[in-house]
């Protein structure tokens, strides 16, 4: 049942730069697991946090603390790009670790990372950063226990390779998957497998911006490399169906989520 009008929303800093903030969305009860959202957009201005706002409210009101983070995008004054909008959400996350120890009660054990399209990349990267070594090293002091991708972005090369976003993969690492080899390696989801958590791949079949084959493809791979994953092809879903409540993508998701909500259940 839902408890959005029980919900608290603070914005919280976990940077100096303006774009390195989060909304945390409190529910009412103790020691609540958390939602990471990361948006998408392409990695790029303007698109914001203000995106998932909606999807937010109404995670917070199913229950979950709700951690709705910005990062430094391309275009951006404070940089974005290589290696700052990986490290910033690598740091996001991390924050939670503060948090609590300021006072809030939250589940770090019930860490669970969402993401669209573009941020459905960072969310994915962000579950196996622990358990990777490459280029991109980052702190990691909390571990997701799973991860979503909607709609995700989740082989950069063959985004690279279609020109999806007019070339936002190559301006997000500065090149072409022959001229920058380790950081695609470093940051496509395809590439650092396993991610090691339980995961959910959501994608729809009318997609207009990444075609489901992707998804597909994406999810054979991490089957074959040991991972747990649930994937849905939504009939007729398009690109963006996950930013509405209302949505059947967002359904999907919530019952996905489930696994998380009772502490008494192993996910």
């Amino acid at each position: 049942m839902s408890r959005a009008s029980e919900v608290s929303l603070r914005a919280v800093g976990y940077g100096p730069a303006d774009s390195q903030a989060a909304d945390l969305y409190l529910p009412a009860g103790a020691r609540p697991p958390v939602v990471c959202l990361l948006h998408g957009g392409f990695w790029r201005m303007p698109y914001g946090r203000d995106q998932f706002g909606p999807v937010a409210h109404d995670l917070a009101g199913r229950g979950f603390a709700v951690w709705n983070m910005e990062y430094r995008r391309l275009g951006a004054p404070s940089g974005g790009g290589w290696p700052a909008t990986m490290e910033d959400v690598a740091c996001g996350i991390d924050h939670l670790a503060n948090i609590v120890a300021g006072g809030t009660e939250l589940d770090l054990s019930r860490v669970i990372v969402v993401g669209h399209s573009a941020g459905g990349q960072l969310a994915l990267w962000s579950a196996a950063r622990g358990r990777t070594t490459s280029v991109l090293r980052t702190p990691t002091h909390i571990q997701p226990a799973g991860a979503a991708g909607l709609a995700a972005i989740t082989d950069l090369a063959r985004t690279f390779e279609s020109n999806a976003g007019n070339g936002a993969v190559g301006e997000l690492l500065e090149g072409s998957p022959a001229e920058q080899p380790a950081r695609y390696a470093a940051a496509s989801p395809i590439e650092v497998l396993p991610l090691g958590v339980p995961h959910l791949i959501l994608h729809g079949t009318a997609d207009e911006v990444l075609p489901v084959a992707l998804a597909r493809d994406y999810v054979r791979a991490a089957l074959a490399a040991g991972d747990s994953v649930d994937f849905s092809e939504l009939p007729n879903g398009g690109h963006m169906d996950y930013l509405d409540p209302g949505s059947n993508a967002h359904i999907a998701l919530c019952r996905w989520l489930e696994r998380f909500g009772d502490s008494s259940a192993q996910p």
